[in-house]
């Protein structure tokens, strides 16, 4: 079970809502941190006093997208042990193969089905 807070990296606002409201299902009492792009997933993180149990990133987004910030994140000592689980529109193989060795833990596509979401979080954080 993932202990502590969720870090969301996501610049669609409908896409954290829905995230939250899938976590609300889940009930597991965890916070949801909420961050628009990786610089600000980056500042979210060095202004915290702990460290977030799993981050969800998305890719595409502005000032610094979803690869620049777990290069990023993998090099810091402090926060190369976060999991993190890609939650992208993309499918694209390429990219799933090059995130995983990059340090991601899981790639989960974006889907309109709220209960998929529900479950692949419960499987996640349980």
């Amino acid at each position: 079970m993932i202990e502590g807070n969720i870090l969301l990296i996501e610049d669609d606002d409908d896409d954290q809502l829905i995230f939250k409201d899938a976590l609300k299902e889940i009930s597991f009492g965890y916070d949801c941190w909420m961050a628009s792009n990786g610089l600000e997933g980056l500042q979210r993180l060095d202004s915290e006093k702990e460290l977030p149990g799993i981050v969800f990133l998305d890719l595409n987004m502005p000032l610094m997208n979803g690869l620049e910030f777990i290069d990023q994140i993998r090099q810091n000592e402090k926060y190369k042990n976060i999991p993190i689980i890609i939650f992208s529109t993309s499918d694209n193989p390429v990219d799933k193969k090059r995130l995983m060795k990059m340090g991601a833990s899981r790639f989960i596509t974006k889907s309109a089905d709220f209960k998929k979401l529900i479950e692949t979080l419960a499987e996640i954080l349980k």
